[in-house]
């Protein structure tokens, strides 16, 4: 019952942490506001993992856990923050980190020895296509202005994409049978050695401790830093990549009616069509689980 109500939890969870960075990224440097999360999520995880005797088997363990933690939480999450702040808008970034399940699935054919079928490919192009109506109102004024869309925020969302992609992959590949508890705490401490790296050599570390700044904090800590990313590494682990990276196409759909509530932002019969495709896209995708064992 948890293995069928993952996923759904997972993009309702994942997609808060759109909320979470626009509440507090005016009050703190990007790399600085993820490297102050990630020591709070070590802090609360750490002394569980010496408590319970939970370890990863060994150095090699802990190298690919700290590995995979530089790539999804670092380098993705990184680019990401640093790419917004920098004026990239966030339905920019978010377009074009949609690539992401289209990428992981081309990949993870040769890489993982996943096979897709074609109904499996219309769905991602019905995602993509679903993201892309989601997202083209608020990009309209954007695209035609340019504002925000330079050089250096563009490269730095690609970087993020390519670290969603080859995290995802990596995880698959190198570090399923890691403990789930003790992985994460690793993966943390390898993102924190990466963030920290950037925000002593980039920023001035300044926080402002404001209310919301706090709330956001406390909220991508507990549940994007420990239960979405947990649930992610579950399904990760439970099913074919490319077919959990396909569920990521309904997050931006999940975030925009979560600012509709929030924020009043109102939702289009445009953005609904995207919302309608990017849920069959994954409903399409989901029903395709064809993993073929690699032979490694």
């Amino acid at each position: 019952m948890l293995m069928r109500a993952a996923p759904i939890v997972f993009v309702l969870l994942w997609s808060t942490g759109f909320i979470g960075s626009k509440l507090g990224a005016s009050d703190a440097e990007p790399f600085t506001f993820l490297a102050l999360r990630f020591l709070i999520v070590l802090a609360l995880l750490a002394p569980v993992m010496l408590v319970t005797g939970r370890r990863a088997r060994g150095g090699r363990e802990r190298g690919h856990a700290m590995v995979v933690g530089m790539l999804i939480h670092g380098l993705y999450l990184g680019g990401v923050f640093w790419a917004i702040r920098h004026g990239m808008p966030a339905g920019v970034a978010a377009l074009i980190v949609s690539l992401q399940p289209i990428l992981t699935s081309v990949l993870s054919a040769p890489l993982l020895g996943e096979k897709l079928a074609a109904r499996h490919w219309l769905g991602l192009a019905l995602g993509l296509a679903g993201a892309v109506l989601i997202l083209a109102p608020g990009l309209e004024h954007v695209l035609q202005s340019g504002s925000g869309i330079t050089v250096p925020t563009i490269i730095a969302t690609v970087i993020a994409l390519a670290g969603i992609t080859a995290g995802t992959i990596y995880q698959k590949r190198f570090a399923t049978g890691t403990d789930l508890l003790a992985g994460t705490v690793w993966q943390y401490t390898g993102a924190l050695l990466l963030v920290g790296a950037f925000s002593l050599a980039f920023e001035t570390r300044v926080i402002d401790w404001t209310p919301k700044f706090i709330v956001a904090l406390a909220w991508l800590v507990l549940v994007l830093s420990i239960g979405a990313i947990s649930l992610l590494m579950l399904l990760i682990r439970q099913n074919a990549v490319a077919s959990v990276s396909g569920l990521f196409y309904l997050v931006p759909a999940v975030t925009s009616v979560i600012a509709w509530f929030m924020f009043g932002e109102t939702l289009g019969p445009v953005q609904v069509a995207g919302l309608v495709l990017a849920t069959l896209a994954v409903l399409m995708i989901s029903g395709v689980r064809l993993p073929r064992r690699a032979r490694w």
